[in-house]
């Protein structure tokens, strides 16, 4: 009797333990939320911004970003389970390698409407920037009370502004600004080039023209060219002046070769 009351429970126990590991297995097999594709700085999975107002914060973002280089990004999803926030923001991040390579200041905001549950991540050259006291500040005064009130866009709009506002006062890198007419050694290049052109445009409207008037369209042409290679200001100022001056002072530049002797004559060297 006392062997059968010993095998009833190891039969329990046995049962339990497999009981157990069934609903390990289970809960190990449910299947995370997918990392959506990054395709915006404003995503809401949700559906619960209006077009207007995702158009009002991308604007916004995408404005600073130029500005200052930083790059945020706004992620609503309904839910994040069967992980918590904190685990799926970290696969967001990782995957969406938020903020410029070489400085790594992004900032990641996400939403899980369902779970009620909001987060802000930062890359490591903006933790001095948005530490975790000031995370928690943004989210409990600026965000959540919004939220709580219904109004999702105030909320986003509300916390995107403190987290700019935090970043512009941090000691990072600019972007480089656009020069508008390409670097000094593509300028130089695209001079050389053109100049050598000229010589032989300039010895031909001399010998048309005459020596004042070929010299004048000369320049005007160099002018025409310039423009057209988006020069910069200095650079094209450059080009015409060189070529004025080659085509009044008979100054040949090009044709084909280097000079020979001290031939002024109208046809092309080597």
């Amino acid at each position: 009797m006392t062997a059968s009351w010993r095998m009833g429970w190891a039969a329990w126990w046995a049962w339990l333990f497999a009981l157990w590991l069934g609903l390990a297995g289970a809960a190990a097999a449910q299947t995370l939320q997918p990392v959506p594709p990054l395709t915006a700085r404003v995503m809401d999975l949700t559906g619960t911004l209006t077009a207007e107002q995702r158009a009002a914060l991308e604007a916004r973002l995408a404005a600073f970003e130029r500005e200052r280089g930083s790059q945020v990004v706004v992620l609503m999803v309904p839910t994040t389970a069967p992980e918590d926030i904190t685990d799926y923001t970290q696969r967001v991040g990782d995957a969406w390698k938020i903020g410029r390579r070489d400085v790594g200041d992004g900032v990641l905001l996400v939403v899980a409407k369902e779970d009620r549950r909001v987060r802000i991540a930062t890359t490591k050259a903006v933790e001095g920037a948005i530490p975790d006291l000031l995370a928690s500040r943004i989210i409990e005064r600026a965000i959540v009370p919004r939220f709580r009130a219904g109004d999702f866009a105030g909320g986003l709009e509300a916390g995107v502004e403190q987290i700019l506002a935090a970043l512009a006062g941090e000691a990072l890198p600019l972007p480089e600004a656009p020069t508008g007419g390409g670097s000094d050694d593509a300028g130089a290049e695209d001079l050389i080039g053109l100049l050598f052109g000229l010589g032989v445009v300039a010895t031909v409207l001399r010998g048309i023209l005459g020596r004042v008037l070929g010299a004048f369209v000369t320049a005007v042409l160099a002018g025409v060219l310039g423009t057209g290679l988006n020069l910069s200001l200095g650079w094209l100022g450059l080009l015409v002046l060189a070529a004025f001056l080659f085509a009044l002072l008979g100054v040949r530049v090009g044709g084909g070769g280097s000079w020979r002797g001290g031939r002024t004559g109208g046809g092309w060297d080597g």
